[in-house]
């Protein structure tokens, strides 16, 4: 899913527990999800290289021992080649934040011993003469076995469970085809059945790993009290929409809301009324944004609001109908106002998302010292000799 077009409503449809797309394919997956999962397969791609880096040569002692000098060198060629190829992968520390780089890495790092049992296969195949060869033989023979087992590390979904084993699978069926280093070709059919269904337990581990991931996601990604997204997802959305406003030149307002007096309201009537005011304020925010808007509680009474693809004039509209439709009434009867400062991506140009919520908390901090209720945008009241009016005066 492109991130310009990534509505919150789809994502709290995600995190809600409607994720069974999610895990049969990728193509549904949030740009948070895809973000968060790109970097544990990448984690882990570099833990499972380092492990058999280390492992791979140990085993050239075996070797010697076992073959003939002119068969051993070649194994031993193959081992340090395999070896290096995995420490290459473990070692390489750029970052990967997107599903193609990790889909990269996950493929890099099978292909390596998908190409070394391709390739130790036809030299084995006539080793079989006497009990130790062949016991060592079959070790090779079993690589795959090891791999698909290995793919249940990964949090994957069934689609690219089925893709990243077939070619171990297809590998194990040449090598049959050629001649089993394990068995006769009669036996090798049961050996591939038995392949088959561990790729299948593999990838339903990969996709309980995957599932599992959603619901950490899920538990974080909301304020308890308010249903507003936490100030943890609220970042990686900013970070997101950020960086997709500056690529494709399209506006990107943020919205910084912050209840008047409310530290009033907790030290008179109680944190429980608090909370009420909250949750009410939070959900007549809500109630009038759009589906591509995300509403975000950055701290205690501050509320983040993202707007993309909106300019200064649409978010001023957004803005006032929040002030019409009020932010809920105090315990006392009194109608809760806000301060408000809004910044824009393109008229702004902040050096990063930032410095955009950190311009637009400036404005909201003018606009309290100005007197409350008041609403603070680029341009209006916030030059040192500028007095910043009520919104409604704004309007007029």
């Amino acid at each position: 899913m492109r991130v310009d077009k990534f509505p919150a409503a789809l994502f709290d449809a995600f995190v809600r527990g409607d994720e069974l797309p999610t895990l049969i394919h990728p193509g549904d997956h949030t740009p948070i999800l895809q973000r968060r999962r790109a970097a544990m397969i990448q984690s882990r791609v570099r833990m499972v290289a380092l492990i058999f880096g280390i492992l791979t040569p140990l085993w050239i002692a075996i070797d010697v021992t076992v073959f003939e000098w002119s068969l051993a060198i070649w194994l031993i060629v193959l081992r340090l080649t395999a070896s290096a190829a995995f420490l290459a992968l473990a070692f390489d520390r750029r970052t990967c934040d997107d599903m193609n780089c990790a889909w990269r890495r996950l493929a890099a790092l099978l292909a390596i011993p998908t190409l070394f049992f391709a390739i130790s296969h036809p030299l084995l195949c006539d080793q079989g003469v006497d009990d130790l060869r062949i016991a060592v033989s079959a070790g090779y023979g079993y690589l795959p076995f090891v791999m698909v087992a290995g793919l249940s590390v990964f949090p994957l979904t069934a689609l690219e469970g089925a893709l990243f084993a077939a070619p171990m699978l297809g590998a194990h069926l040449a090598a049959g085809f050629y001649g089993s280093l394990v068995m006769p070709f009669p036996s090798y059919i049961s050996a591939l059945w038995l392949l088959l269904l561990i790729a299948v337990v593999a990838t339903l581990a990969a996709i309980s790993q995957l599932h599992f991931m959603v619901a950490l996601l899920a538990q974080a990604a909301h304020d308890a009290l308010t249903g507003a997204f936490s100030r943890r997802i609220g970042e990686e959305l900013l970070k997101l929409q950020v960086a997709n406003a500056e690529r494709t030149s399209q506006p990107l307002t943020v919205i910084f809301v912050d209840l008047d007096d409310f530290k009033a309201v907790n030290d008179r009537f109680g944190h429980e009324e608090g909370d009420r005011v909250l949750r009410h304020a939070a959900n007549t925010i809500r109630s009038l944004l759009r589906q591509s808007d995300a509403l975000v509680r950055w701290g205690g009474e501050e509320f983040l609001i993202l707007m993309p693809d909106t300019r200064i004039d649409g978010a001023m509209i957004a803005v006032e109908r929040m002030r019409r439709a009020g932010f809920g009434k105090r315990p006392d009867g009194i109608l809760q106002t806000a301060s408000i400062g809004i910044a824009e991506q393109s008229t702004d140009r902040p050096a990063d998302w930032e410095a955009l919520v950190e311009l637009a908390d400036q404005r909201m901090y003018r606009a309290k010292q100005d007197g409350k209720n008041r609403v603070i945008g680029p341009g209006e009241g916030t030059g040192p000799d500028s007095d910043s009016q009520p919104w409604d005066e704004i309007l007029a």
